[in-house]
């Protein structure tokens, strides 16, 4: 336990020194990293007998018809689309101005 611990503290003080002591464009790669893994989540659950989203749905509706396991399969088609989307603009606004990147990741990647 003790180790858990240690290791936590050491990971979280390396992060914080990292963006610390680094210019900008590391604090830009945030966004990337996290649209990259919630693409990831819904892209990888396509190929699983269950998608994410359906694993939600049964969460609160219980047993899915037939029809309502066509359409939350579909709509995970759809999410991974737009993540990816998603994850593509935020690394190109990476390499763009810092207003430009601002103004996605801050607000226009929230409205989609």
């Amino acid at each position: 336990m003790k180790l858990k611990l240690f290791v936590s503290l050491c990971i979280t003080f390396f992060v914080i020194l990292l963006f610390h002591y680094t210019e900008i464009f590391v604090v830009k790669l945030y966004p990337v990293f996290a649209n990259l893994t919630v693409f990831l989540v819904f892209f990888i659950s396509i190929f699983s007998k269950e998608t994410v989203i359906q694993k939600f749905a049964k969460a609160v509706d219980g047993e899915l018809s037939q029809n309502a396991l066509i359409y939350t399969r579909n709509l995970t088609y759809i999410w991974s689309g737009l993540t990816f989307f998603n994850f593509v603009m935020s690394l190109i606004s990476v390499f763009m101005s810092t207003k430009f990147w601002a103004v996605y990741n801050g607000f226009i990647a929230y409205l989609l």
